[in-house]
């Protein structure tokens, strides 16, 4: 397999987060990573950062070796990095820009289509539900979802995912 750098991608991400520069990757990160020690090293976030240093977009975009999306954003890795690299800011850049590509993962746009067109990502099952009432815990509630879906909407949000048509838009209703 030919590694290709791309130098745009790799300046794009040193541009949203310097702190990227000062990796001299001692691997600090992955030793304290709850998920690469449950993954035995699939998740990585050494290898992210290298493959972020070297422009290596194909392999964090297209490939997700290692997979990005693994990150539990939990700032373990941010809290022990000698050279305060701000990992999961970067795993947040790697992450958009896999959106942008199409290259986002079915459960995540999955949640994304829920807050979309319900304006929450999990809604709450109906025993949950009864749980919360017989604990005297209030009613859930949400921002009104049409609300959420004008704003989503506004910004291009629904364009980064992958849909089907909603039954009611399916039939003509909006």
């Amino acid at each position: 397999m030919t590694l290709t750098i791309d130098y745009d991608f790799r300046n794009q991400i040193r541009g949203f987060n310097a702190s990227l520069n000062y990796c001299y990757q001692c691997a600090t990160c992955t030793g304290i990573c709850p998920v690469a020690q449950l993954t035995n090293g699939d998740f990585n976030p050494r290898k992210l950062i290298e493959a972020s240093l070297l422009g290596l977009k194909d392999t964090l975009i297209n490939l997700q070796q290692p997979n990005v999306w693994y990150c539990l954003t939990c700032q373990k890795c941010v809290e022990v990095c000698p050279q305060k690299v701000e990992l999961t800011e970067i795993f947040d850049v790697i992450k958009n820009s896999c959106v942008k590509a199409g290259k986002i993962p079915d459960a995540f746009n999955s949640q994304a289509i829920s807050v979309l067109e319900t304006g929450i990502a999990l809604p709450f099952s109906d025993p949950i539900m009864k749980r919360r009432k017989t604990l005297g815990l209030e009613d859930y509630n949400t921002a009104d979802p049409k609300e959420i879906n004008t704003l989503l909407k506004g910004i291009g949000f629904d364009k980064l995912l992958h849909f089907e048509a909603t039954t009611s838009e399916k039939e003509g209703g909006k």
